[in-house]
């Protein structure tokens, strides 16, 4: 598990920081100034120097950049997501997915509210729409990034057997609560082990928005999936020219020709349907469900295919 707390361990320098809340959103300037005093006091407070970092951000006001390298150097696994914040500010993404502390922290500090938060106000239906794109049954079942098992609940019936994998042990615990999955285990996505012809169906529902950059879990897929080996997944969707961009809510938005070229090259035969995946503050989030059936081996190439071949080795 891991978690990070918020308070600063001083009472004086947690009385400033309230105070400091209360002039928000009116008067950022006056609260980035309280903020500052209270730092002054706990000068280690991780929290604090990423909460600084976000008020001046909001604010457009100096110097937000130093207080979010402030909160990294204090905690090099990075897990507020410091790193993402500075990527916003710079209007560029430096790398190709988050740190898996981040997301770690993320969701399991989440865990036990996160049904309620995403299905009940935000109209999540990633594993909905996946469901709907499936037809017939399956034998071996992987759900990537499983969380609380909100896609088992439409995969049961129709899989031999079903195994869930996440970054996070209170997501995994939610989910073993179901009573759903055959076996759950706890995995970084950004680093598997190499599986060849294991699988005949993988999922990954409102994952990859945690990833930048595909070409490593798509060729780990392609690799793990036996032939004719489905792979259903959700992305959230951008029209731009750039593969992925790193949006203001910290998470990443994939391009629909870069995503078909990439699956493709990887030995893919795939659909790409434009859907509504959830709500995010009264606004729609456009994503694309996407449906792949593995025709083969990709071949190993160089150049764009490398990280392709390399996921594969």
């Amino acid at each position: 598990m891991s978690f990070l707390s918020l308070s600063s361990g001083d009472l004086i320098a947690d009385r400033r920081a309230e105070y400091a809340e209360a002039f928000l959103p009116d008067h950022p300037a006056t609260a980035a100034e309280i903020y500052q005093q209270a730092l002054e006091l706990r000068p280690d407070w991780v929290a604090g120097w990423f909460r600084l970092g976000e008020i001046r951000m909001k604010a457009d006001l100096p110097d937000a950049a130093g207080a979010f390298q402030t909160a990294l150097r204090l905690d090099p696994r990075d897990r507020l997501g410091a790193a993402l914040c500075l990527d916003l500010l710079r209007g560029r993404s430096l790398a190709d997915s988050m740190p898996s502390a981040f997301v770690e922290t993320l969701f399991d500090q989440y865990a036990a509210g996160f049904e309620d938060a995403l299905v009940d106000r935000l109209d999540y239906r990633a594993p909905q729409l996946l469901a709907e794109g499936l037809d017939g049954r399956f034998g071996r079942t992987l759900d990537l990034g499983c969380g609380t098992g909100l896609m088992a609940v439409h995969l049961r019936a129709r899989c031999d057997w079903l195994e869930g994998w996440d970054i996070s042990a209170e997501m995994l615990r939610e989910a073993a609560a179901k009573g759903l999955y055959d076996r759950l285990e706890k995995a970084d996505l950004s680093a598997l082990t190499p599986q060849a012809d294991t699988w005949d169906l993988i999922t990954a529902a409102d994952v990859f928005a945690y990833l930048g950059a595909l070409e490593q879990i798509v060729g780990w897929v392609a690799a793990a999936l036996r032939p004719g080996g489905r792979f259903a997944f959700t992305v959230e969707a951008h029209d731009g020219d750039e593969a992925y961009v790193l949006r203001p809510s910290r998470r990443f938005a994939h391009a629909s020709a870069h995503l078909s070229d990439l699956l493709d090259r990887a030995g893919f035969d795939a659909r790409l349907t434009p859907a509504i995946l959830r709500q995010d503050r009264g606004q729609p989030i456009h994503g694309l469900v996407v449906q792949a059936t593995r025709r083969g081996r990709p071949p190993a190439d160089d150049g764009q295919r490398g990280d392709v071949a390399r996921a594969e080795a």
